[in-house]
């Protein structure tokens, strides 16, 4: 299930600073800030969805995430790439090298990493 964008910007606090108590997230939050009946409602909601775990410190809930970041987004390219480029992967790499406006460099450096992970499936 995808966190929407308010929930993506609270779970981006908790990955860089967890675990962390709700004040801490109030606290941390850029202008404006919200809330904290509404980051209540959205931890509630991260929690239904499976995103965020806490422990009971008396009253008191201190948050961690339960899915690590680059699992999230690894999940949100899997998501464009089947909803956008009909799950293919091919399709995907060609929209993005030709439409993202990137320079020669940025090319031939993600040609290395393409190379790099070709060499390491290999072994």
């Amino acid at each position: 299930m995808k966190l929407s964008k308010s929930e993506e910007k609270l779970m981006d606090l908790i990955w860089s600073n967890e675990p962390l108590f709700m004040k801490d997230l109030l606290e941390i939050h850029p202008q404006p800030k919200p809330a904290p009946s509404t980051v209540a409602t959205l931890l509630k909601r991260m929690q239904q969805k499976g995103y965020v775990g806490f422990k009971l410190f008396g009253n008191s809930r201190q948050y961690h995430a339960l899915v690590e970041k680059p699992d999230y987004f690894s999940g949100q390219v899997k998501t464009i790439i089947k909803d956008f480029f009909s799950d293919n992967p091919l399709q995907f790499a060609s929209f993005f090298t030709k439409k993202a406006d990137l320079t020669t460099k940025e090319l031939e450096e993600i040609k290395k990493l393409v190379e790099n992970e070709i060499e390491r499936r290999k072994k």
